[in-house]
């Protein structure tokens, strides 16, 4: 019955917020039309918090909703809609924010700041897509009189965050025990898992922030001392959390680094920008110079930041025993080729940025490749069979059509092994989760396979898979 109470008051108060934000917007909307942009301005202000409340109470929905599948057969199935919402919306405002940042960058590198460019502009750029002709200019400064449409690029940022966030806690902080703590790296109760996860990555923006705005005037000091803080970053996260854990922090830390730039740096300065322009006064040059840089910087994250989005798919990287290590090669590798590709849309082309880049992907590669086993380990064969009942002890639980799991209601990612069939078919996964990265079975070796079945397993592929 409190549970029915608390559903009927949540409904009541997000429907209230919903319909004053509505209205709001339709004040807006009128003040617009009657040129009061200053007071406009005011009401947007305070539309921005309403969609804060929206955010609050829709999480706290979330919440309730949560209280009422809890212990029923159907909390598995909430949450795997749920990480499979907020997924969606992270990666969809990522792309957008990330997009963004890309053509802003290339519209910075691109500009003609020779050739007829008037006294008051950086530069100008003619282009052309989707059957249309576009012409930007960029100001020194700022106009002499501020369009009442001014277009800012700032929510992509935040809710990518946001959605990041929430993605972490949703898989993460929910189930720390099976994908955020490793007993073997570091054994942890899950709030102090989760504590640490939290406050590293505050104190990591406080020392990236405090490096930006102290050492930014040298520019070798500072690539030195951002790069140093992202190589200390990776090794802190492997020697705390799990492979997987490590890796999805390593890209929360770069996340947070970068929305932290949107939202504490380059857009209260462009807000500054803005507000002195309508009072006719010069923008203060510092605020676009340190906006600059926090974008810039931002640009050269993007790569590694998405390497990391999809690197949970490829075991090989965070379950090898030199994991932060090749997290850092293939991120400077990736940051690499986008500053190539930056040095490109300049006209500064070098000849050594990407061969660079590419071979040290390329030694990630090669560092990552499974070894060969000594035939002479493996002194009798393995069949089929023989794999199958290690199978049928150790993984089918979950990778089944009916899983008797406690957490998988479904084969993840539609794996099954119900059939010798499917586990000679599935050979190479097998291999590669199990032998390989040894980060199968789930859950910190919840169905405890020994080291001697993944040994028989090792030897069946390398005997060639006999039937």
């Amino acid at each position: 019955m409190l549970e029915i109470i608390i559903l009927i008051e949540w409904l009541i108060l997000f429907t209230a917020i919903v319909a004053t934000t509505y209205k709001i917007h339709e004040i807006i909307k009128d003040l617009k039309n009657e040129k009061d942009y200053e007071k406009a301005d005011l009401f947007q202000t305070r539309q921005n918090w309403f969609y804060v409340l929206i955010i609050i109470t829709s999480l706290c929905g979330i919440g309730i909703l949560y209280i009422f599948l809890k212990g029923t057969i159907y909390e598995s199935h909430f949450f795997e809609w749920l990480n499979l919402t907020v997924r969606l919306i992270h990666i969809t405002f990522g792309i957008a924010w990330i997009g963004a940042s890309f053509y802003f960058v290339f519209l910075e590198n691109a500009l003609n700041r020779t050739d007829g460019v008037r006294d008051e502009l950086a530069g100008n750029l003619w282009a052309v897509h989707g059957g249309g002709f576009y012409y930007l200019e960029k100001y020194k400064l700022a106009p002499k009189k501020i369009p009442k449409n001014l277009h800012w690029f700032k929510y992509e940022a935040y809710f990518t965050w946001l959605s990041g966030f929430s993605l972490l806690a949703i898989v993460y902080y929910f189930n720390a025990s099976s994908y955020l703590i490793d007993p073997e790296v570091l054994d942890l109760k899950p709030l102090e898992a989760i504590s640490i996860s939290i406050i590293s990555l505050i104190f990591g923006w406080i020392i990236y922030d405090q490096i930006c705005k102290r050492l930014s005037k040298n520019k070798v000091i500072f690539t030195i001392s951002i790069t140093v803080l992202v190589f200390f970053a990776a090794w802190f996260y492997a020697q705390v959390f799990s492979g997987r854990g490590s890796y999805i922090h390593f890209g929360a830390f770069l996340g947070t680094l970068m929305a932290g730039n949107v939202f504490f740096v380059i857009i209260p300065g462009q807000k500054r920008m803005v507000a002195a322009a309508k009072k006719g006064e010069t923008p203060n040059p510092a605020d676009g110079k340190a906006a600059f840089l926090r974008s810039y910087t931002n640009n050269y994250f993007t790569l590694p930041v998405l390497f990391v989005m999809i690197s949970n798919h490829f075991p090989s990287t965070f379950g090898n025993d030199y994991q932060w290590l090749i997290l850092l090669g293939i991120t400077l590798g990736t940051a690499g080729i986008k500053h190539y590709l930056n040095m490109r849309e300049k006209e500064q082309i070098s000849i050594w940025v990407m061969p660079i880049s590419v071979l040290l992907l390329l030694g990630m590669a090669f560092i990552t490749a499974p070894e060969k086993t000594n035939e002479e380990n493996c002194t009798t064969s393995v069949t089929l069979t023989d794999v199958q009942t290690i199978v049928n002890k150790r993984c089918i639980q979950c990778h089944s059509s009916n899983p008797t799991d406690a957490v998988w209601k479904v084969a993840p990612n539609g794996v099954k092994y119900d059939t010798g069939e499917q586990i000679y078919n599935l050979r190479n996964k097998i291999y590669q989760r199990v032998v390989v990265s040894k980060n199968m079975p789930f859950n910190n070796n919840q169905t405890e396979i020994t080291q001697e079945e993944r040994d028989l397993i090792n030897c069946w592929i390398n005997q060639g898979a006999p039937k």
